[in-house]
């Protein structure tokens, strides 16, 4: 099945931004994957990226790419400390900070941590909990964020949802049951990310299955809470809720349900009340449209890190790495201003 326009045109956008940026240095932890392999080799080739294949087993990098063994490497050392420093305080010794530093995942997050590496890009043969896992402890979150939490962009072939077919949904894959304060969090950083990766101003919705008042019950005021908590942190970001999925969707239901608002029948950016309704959401909407999605990408982080499916293939590593660039050069521009 042909990808939908919207797929297309997102990773072309992508491409375009990093040509136009000093080139990404993306740390790949399974960097003896034969699939992270013809990735590296694509992206090096078309001079998207710099690819650093994180490797403990003897193999050739692609032309372009570089190779680093973390059980030889001279910086093994400083990343051991590094995240001794940042773990200490959780119980973990020096002897075992030193042997995590020696693993290909750790040593790439620590990478990154270090500023030798723009961002990293792993989990094609590692769960999704230990490859996060390894991204809070190496990398941790942003100044000011307290949950790191996950985005996926649904690119669909009907181009009048979202932005030109284009929607980011959140959190899909990480926070389980957040509360008020999390909730809040996920939708500002989403917003950031639909900026960031959709390149539009993001038009929140915080859904349920109430729309303003139309229904009572706990989970419907935990939504009303994040919409508060929100508006006290960023007044500008458009955002409204609580919202059933129709009426951020669909302008005629929209404008019947909450008149008045910005929001109703334009979202781009859909934020789920917990991960079970998320998850659910977006495969649902992928494979009943049509669609492809991206992701899950971490948000929230101090420096970019996104984890892979271990059931990825060359094309998914080569999408995530552009996106992952993507992500760095927000971060640094950020920081630039």
């Amino acid at each position: 099945m042909p990808l939908p326009q919207a797929a297309l045109d997102f990773i072309q956008m992508q491409i375009d931004r990093i040509r136009a940026a000093k080139p990404k240095r993306i740390a790949f932890p399974e960097g003896d994957d034969p699939r992270v392999q013809a990735a590296a080799e694509r992206l090096a080739r078309e001079r998207l990226l710099i690819p650093i294949l994180v490797a403990t087993k003897h193999t050739h990098p692609p032309p372009g790419a570089e190779l680093v063994n973390p059980e030889t490497s001279p910086d093994t050392p400083r990343y051991a400390a590094l995240y001794y420093q940042r773990r200490k305080s959780k119980g973990v010794s020096e002897r075992e900070a030193a042997e995590l530093a020696r693993r290909p995942l750790h040593f790439a997050k620590l990478m990154v941590a270090a500023g030798d590496a723009d961002g990293s890009v792993g989990g094609a043969a590692t769960s999704s909990a230990e490859a996060v896992r390894a991204a809070l402890q190496c990398i941790g979150p942003a100044p000011g964020i307290e949950t790191v939490s996950s985005v996926n962009i649904l690119a669909i072939p009907n181009r009048e949802f979202g932005h030109r077919g284009l929607l980011a949904f959140a959190d899909c894959s990480i926070v389980i049951d957040p509360t008020s304060a999390q909730l809040a969090d996920i939708a500002i950083a989403t917003a950031g990310s639909t900026r960031t990766l959709l390149d539009a101003e993001p038009i929140v919705a915080l859904l349920s299955f109430s729309t303003k008042g139309s229904a009572k019950h706990s989970e419907v005021d935990k939504v009303v809470a994040a919409l508060k908590i929100v508006r006290s942190r960023e007044p500008g970001l458009v955002i409204e809720g609580e919202l059933q999925a129709d009426a951020a969707l669909v302008s005629a239901v929209g404008a019947s349900k909450a008149p008045g608002s910005r929001v109703p029948g334009h979202a781009n950016t859909l934020i789920f009340p917990n991960l079970n309704s998320a998850n659910i959401g977006y495969k649902l909407v992928e494979r009943f449209s049509g669609g492809i999605s991206f992701g899950p990408l971490l948000q929230g982080l101090a420096k970019a890190g996104n984890d892979l499916s271990r059931g990825c293939t060359a094309e998914d590593i080569y999408n995530v790495a552009i996106i992952t660039a993507n992500q760095a050069e927000a971060k640094q521009k950020a920081v630039r201003q």
